[in-house]
């Protein structure tokens, strides 16, 4: 049998530690690199449904775009079109 205190350790540390999914951790980064915190959920869903690395390679062409203001709309625009970011810089 378990001792309780040992259990009660265990409980505690797993509060004290943070300890994300790899979705989650896929939208904080795509929150970080499109400076959009607000949206932190948003882009947790987001990478729940779709491909990690496709989300990381849209969110870095479009970090890249210096002209565009609204990072986080300008992405979902460009994730959301048919041709799906293909000529982004055109």
């Amino acid at each position: 049998m378990i001792d309780k205190e040992y259990l009660e350790v265990l409980r505690k540390r797993k509060k004290d530690t943070r300890v994300y999914q790899k979705h989650q951790m896929t939208g904080l980064m795509l929150a970080e690199i499109l400076h959009d915190n607000a949206h932190k959920a948003l882009y947790i869903k987001l990478a729940k449904s779709h491909g990690e690395q496709r989300l990381l390679g849209l969110a870095k062409l479009v970090a890249e775009n210096t002209k565009v203001k609204n990072k986080g709309a300008y992405f979902m625009r460009v994730l959301f079109s048919k041709d799906d970011g293909q000529n982004l810089g055109r």
